[in-house]
């Protein structure tokens, strides 16, 4: 159990954080991390924007399949709350919750049957939880476009062509063995018919998420269906379509009811350059974005997958932890660590609004406002937690 007065600050030796191995695991098929896979055709941004979230610099060149292998990144998500709880607790650090991006090599027609890098660009996409879209709408003469002409329908149908093309491919490898097993074994034919539901499906040019529930995905999950995952859309445009709002609605609706960001990623690449917070700020005023496209684009991941945070506090750091939403307290509290799911008690609760509201955990308390909760509850977005747990030489608070 959790000594008195620390509010969930544990050990570092003692959590599972994500990214680590083992990290999440007690959550089992439940989604604790999230990884983007960003796509779309050569020379669209893709790089550019992977260096920009990032900071890295990986090869942005003007010619298609710059990008041979997978770069992978991890951001932190912005989250204003870690701040203040830190001054509440006097941490001595924050820890946010992370994306992963993964920049993946230019897709072009035919990528489905090895044109361009084929199926080296299918092979690492499926390790994404979702498909991230970077969709070209700026206008530059210098950076050819590789079937020469904007134009962002076109770029979009190419994109889910080529997805689509590919998970036929993969029923069309899968059915007979599929049809064999149904043969001998019942408990096989409800796979078998979610295939063949499936592949009807696609051949009318439909991805498998968007079905929703005319196909049950998770009897085929083992085939690793591109289409199955979650599409959210980045519009690199220039300064002419950030401040044109007719137009970006026009775009989001071509999208709707995916999330779609609008962002340059140029000027992303020169908001890193700037070193004060008033030059960040007239540099985004002037391309008409609120903010930078890093904490747009971090925010519509976790919307399209279904994602909150909670947070715990303590001397030691103020940590944003990721978990589904509709995650009970149980799951939540094994992502910091698989016992402190397995011997779970109760969770001492309050939200960030009224913890912040109060000015203190005690006077929270005396407020009424903390609350204990059981293996039940229903995690909400901002809950501020302090699990207690059984004791185990594994898991010490």
């Amino acid at each position: 159990m959790v000594p008195a007065g620390q509010w969930a600050g544990w050990r570092e030796s003692d959590t599972a954080v994500p990214g680590r191995a083992g990290a999440g695991r007690a959550l089992d098929s439940l989604v604790v991390s999230l990884t983007l896979g960003i796509v779309g055709l050569p020379n669209v941004g893709k790089s550019t924007l992977f260096n920009a979230l990032t900071r890295n610099d990986v090869l942005a060149a003007n010619y298609p399949f710059a990008t041979i292998e997978p770069n992978v990144g991890v951001v932190p998500l912005p989250d204003d709350r870690l701040d203040r709880l830190a001054e509440l607790f006097h941490a001595e650090r924050t820890v946010p919750a992370t994306v992963s991006f993964v920049d993946i090599a230019g897709i072009v027609k035919g990528a489905s049957e090895g044109a361009g890098l084929g199926n080296k660009f299918l092979a690492n996409i499926r390790e994404a939880n979702a498909i991230c879209q970077v969709i070209r709408v700026f206008d530059d003469p210098d950076v050819v476009h590789v079937d020469g002409r904007i134009d962002p329908t076109s770029d979009i149908e190419t994109i889910n062509t080529e997805l689509i093309l590919a998970d036929l491919q993969t029923l069309d490898k899968a059915l007979p063995r599929l049809e064999k097993e149904a043969r001998t074994r019942k408990e096989s034919r409800p796979a078998l018919e979610n295939a063949q539901r499936a592949k009807e499906i696609l051949d009318s040019g439909e991805t498998l998420f968007s079905a929703g529930k005319d196909v049950d995905t998770e009897l085929l999950r083992e085939l690793s269906l591109l289409t199955t995952k979650p599409f959210l859309y980045v519009f690199n445009a220039d300064e002419g379509v950030l401040t044109d709002d007719a137009r970006r609605e026009e775009l989001a609706k071509l999208v709707a009811p995916a999330d779609a960001v609008f962002l340059d990623a140029k000027v992303e690449a020169e908001l890193l350059e700037l070193d004060d917070e008033e030059s960040v700020r007239e540099l985004l005023e002037s391309v008409g974005q609120p903010e930078p496209g890093l904490y747009a684009l971090a925010r519509a991941g976790f919307h399209t997958l279904g994602l909150q945070t909670y947070l715990t506090a303590g001397p030691k750091e103020a940590r944003a932890w990721t978990i589904p939403q509709g995650a009970t307290a149980p799951q939540a509290a094994g992502v910091i660590h698989t016992d402190f799911e397995r011997n779970f008690i109760k969770a001492e609760v309050v939200s960030y609004a009224d913890l912040v509201e109060a000015g203190s955990l005690v006077a929270a308390r005396s407020a009424g406002k903390v609350r204990m909760e059981g293996k039940d509850y229903v995690m909400a977005d901002g809950d501020v937690v302090e699990f207690r747990h059984g004791t185990t030489s594994k898991s010490k608070g």
